[in-house]
């Protein structure tokens, strides 16, 4: 693997004043950072990159992610989570991906990620109708044609819809029984068989650039038994376990209905599966016992502040999160629920969202934790934990942001100007495991071009079937909304939203 010296550049330092260091040089080589210093020397042959002074970071994390509607951006109005989850996910034949689509649409999040500076992502990839070794093998490709680092998880339900929500069955009409009541075709023995197959063919490709990981998508859509079958997995691999929990008011209410009255953090942790490998996905309908339990079993969060806004979920209690020593990273969760891929835009939402949960802004989030938690947080959740850092050894996932653009002039404050002001366009510079990806705004490890003509080509003759698509699942609209707002009138104890009404 070749060599790379970044020559003249300045270091992101969040212990220094100034939240960088004074210019150095910094040396790559086996896909990794082997020294920082002044005025290094370097072997003949050894590729040089100019810094001009600008800032050396590593490159952002994507902590939780859906790449399977990457095409879908714009397709749906704000909606609450159930609801919005109809017309996304639906387990349609008309929907069924070729490998190819499946590649371009994975393709797409690549790039958009890469230009940006995103140098890593988790991808928990729902499969529609279900999962096909094809399919799961055309999305870890184009992560490895792109260059990016990925971990690939297999986000798929195995309980039926009346089994994983509360009150839908009384509400559904006798008409829809047969099809709310029936499971997905593929139960835990054929799923556990795929990711036998993602796991021997995909975990450790590309010198570890490419990863595994489980997912049980979310406690209550699975069988207990599955459950512990992929924390098995998760443990003998040591692989990252993902789980959404308390994204809404209605799993709140969940557990009132289906769980004694636990939370579905408690009842995880009742099962033993609540562990240091876990990364809890949203966790806004979260109370302090909950917390307790996650802090102390060392399980870290995902926030995705701009989904949470876009399907009115609620607002997360970070400071609560970060008093409690709980690691926090951030996603975009999904291209259709953020409409865009962009982390810059998630991390200012991030830095912003939380003034509404109190009138002291001693406790809102710094701009230092919100490039912590997109930084050392991600690396932490996909288990690498020097990934998101500058530290010699550590992989060489960077970005170079020129300081002379737009977003930094005048410099006040760096940190600041990242979170609040940065939208991805001042990085010049993409190297993901010691290779440059992108350049100047455009990703230089494939064809771009002729890929996004393709794609562009491709999911214009694919509109036609998400509109047939959404039509077919039109009709369960209203008992859906009628399971929403019967569950919005529960009192749970707590609210993660701002009450409307009139002085």
């Amino acid at each position: 693997m070749s060599a790379a010296l970044f020559r003249n550049v300045h270091l992101l330092d969040f212990d220094h004043p100034d939240g960088m260091t004074t210019t150095c040089d910094l040396l790559v080589e086996d896909g990794r950072i082997a020294s920082i210093g002044r005025d290094l020397d370097v072997a003949p042959g050894v590729r040089v990159i100019g810094g001009k002074g600008g800032l050396l970071m590593p490159g952002l994390v994507n902590a939780h992610f859906h790449s399977s509607v990457n095409h879908m951006k714009g397709r749906l109005p704000c909606l609450p989570l159930e609801l919005f989850m109809l017309f996304e996910s639906p387990a349609l034949e008309t929907l069924r991906p070729t490998p190819r689509q499946a590649y371009l649409r994975t393709m797409l999040g690549c790039i958009e990620m890469l230009r940006a500076g995103t140098t890593s992502v988790m991808d928990d990839c729902f499969f529609i109708p279900e999962p096909t070794v094809e399919i799961i093998d055309a999305v870890a490709q184009a992560y490895v044609d792109s260059g990016i680092r990925a971990t690939l998880s297999l986000d798929q339900p195995e309980l039926s819809e009346f089994e994983k929500l509360p009150f839908l069955k009384e509400l559904a009409p006798e008409r829809f029984h047969a099809e709310l009541a029936g499971r997905p075709r593929l139960q835990s023995g054929d799923l556990l068989a795929l990711y036998d197959h993602l796991i021997s063919r995909w975990h450790g490709a590309e010198s570890g650039r490419i990863g595994a990981a489980v997912s049980c998508s979310a406690p209550q859509r699975v069988s207990p038994e599955y459950f512990a079958a992929l924390d098995d997995l998760s443990r003998t691999h040591d692989l990252p376990i993902l789980a959404h929990m308390l994204e809404t008011k209605l799993q709140r209410v969940l557990g009132h209905e289906k769980f004694g009255g636990r939370s579905l953090v408690r009842y995880t942790h009742d099962l033993g599966l609540l562990s240091e490998r876990m990364q809890v996905i949203h966790a806004i309908w979260v109370d302090a016992d909950d917390l307790d339990l996650i802090a102390k079993t060392g399980a870290n969060v995902a926030h995705n502040p701009i989904s949470n806004l876009r399907l009115g979920s609620g607002v997360m209690p970070l400071r609560e999160m970060l008093d409690r020593g709980i690691s926090v990273s951030l996603g975009v969760d999904e291209a259709i629920a953020d409409d865009a891929v962009n982390l810059w835009s998630v991390m200012k939402t991030a830095g912003m969202i939380h003034t509404l949960s109190g009138d002291d802004s001693d406790i809102w989030p710094s701009a230092r934790e919100v490039l912590r938690a997109a930084t050392e947080g991600g690396g932490r959740a996909m288990r690498r934990p020097q990934l998101g850092t500058l530290a010699v050894g550590a992989p060489a996932d960077l970005i170079l942001v020129d300081l002379s653009s737009l977003a930094f002039l005048p410099m006040n404050d760096l940190l600041r100007q990242l979170v609040h002001v940065e939208q991805g366009t001042s990085v010049h510079l993409t190297m993901v495991a010691g290779r440059v990806v992108a350049l100047d705004g455009q990703v230089v490890s494939l064809d771009e071009a002729a890929l996004l003509e393709e794609a562009r080509e491709v999911f214009s003759e694919m509109a036609p079937a998400l509109r047939r698509a959404a039509d077919e699942v039109y009709s369960l609209l209203p008992i859906y909304r009628a399971m929403h707002d019967r569950a919005s009138t529960v009192d749970v104890g707590l609210t993660r939203k701002m009450q409307e009404g009139l002085g």
